[in-house]
């Protein structure tokens, strides 16, 4: 699965098509409409390809790839790279107040200077090191900074703001990952409202993320609310796709990067997006497929 609009072939799988089913209430405004109609390229265009590789094995189909299909997958393109835009956008701002709050640095991390952010950046850095290693250890964070063989920062390692607490178990590095305030804060932020975001703490109450939206608007004191983007595109579920978006989104805020590229150095946006979802979606046994399905169960009661 590609990273949406990175500027790569696979860009037709998009942040707001993360596996989800759309519901039969019909949005009102432009924005509302242009995600739905992304998503319904989407679906098309996955089921064009599908029928596609069933004709090159010359198995019968009754569907081809036209030229009207391509034109389909040119616009979603455009409009993915708009919507990962205003996400980035809601985020980069959002992400820095979130750090400055949790980890009191002094000074305070700038949002209007992403130059300073990043490994060079000491708050920064801890949250962006590679879990098995202790960003407090000089040795470490002086080859991080130095991008020495032995302390590549890669796709590979899982970082520490993707950790409960932000701190990895050496001896399992499993354990509470995918479970930071910051990922639940990002995935609240862009999926419900950059409001909802502050309500993380406890367990969580909901089994569906539509009515956990509809549920929070009831409460609102505002006399109108704005539809979520969960209601929009039907998501009733945190999918591993939207988890793997919203990690992408964060890592990047985190960063001294000021515009988007799938290549960070020695880090890989691609395939870290392929490794967060293999997580979820390729567990190795039984055992590693219950913990991923309590892990979900987990993301849908927090948000």
């Amino acid at each position: 699965m590609s990273l949406p609009g990175d500027g790569s072939a696979g860009d037709d799988s998009a942040l707001i098509t993360a596996e989800v089913s759309l519901s039969s209430w019909v949005p009102t405004t432009p924005h509302a409409r242009a995600k739905r109609r992304i998503a319904t390229l989407t679906e098309e265009i996955e089921a064009l390809k599908q029928d596609k590789a069933i004709k090159q094995r010359g198995e019968p189909s009754v569907q081809v790839l036209t030229k009207e299909s391509e034109e389909m997958l040119k616009k979603l393109k455009q409009g993915a790279d708009s919507a990962r835009g205003d996400d980035t956008g809601t985020l980069k701002d959002l992400v820095v107040s979130w750090v400055n709050i949790q980890c009191c640095p002094t000074p305070l991390i700038r949002a209007d200077d992403k130059h300073h952010r990043g490994f060079v950046n000491d708050p920064c850095g801890k949250l962006l090191c590679p879990a098995e290693w202790c960003w407090e250890d000089p040795t470490v964070r002086a080859g991080i900074c130095g991008r020495t063989t032995s302390f590549i920062v890669s796709e590979n390692s899982w970082p520490a703001f993707m950790y409960e607490n932000y701190e990895a178990n050496a001896e399992n590095l499993e354990h509470g990952l995918m479970k930071s305030k910051l990922l639940v804060m990002g995935f609240k932020a862009i999926f419900t409202s950059p409001s909802s975001a502050n309500e993380v703490d406890g367990n969580g109450n909901g089994a569906d993320v539509i009515e956990n939206c509809r549920r929070a608007r009831r409460r609102s004191d505002q006399a109108k609310v704005k539809m979520c983007v969960a209601s929009i595109i039907g998501m009733r579920k945190v999918t591993p796709h939207a988890i793997a978006y919203i990690a992408c989104q964060i890592r990047f805020a985190l960063s001294n990067i000021t515009s988007w590229h799938t290549v960070d150095g020695d880090f890989d946006y691609q395939i870290f997006w392929n490794n967060i979802v293999d997580f979820f979606e390729d567990p190795p046994g039984a055992a590693a497929q219950s913990r991923i399905n309590k892990l979900l169960e987990w993301w849908t009661r927090k948000v």
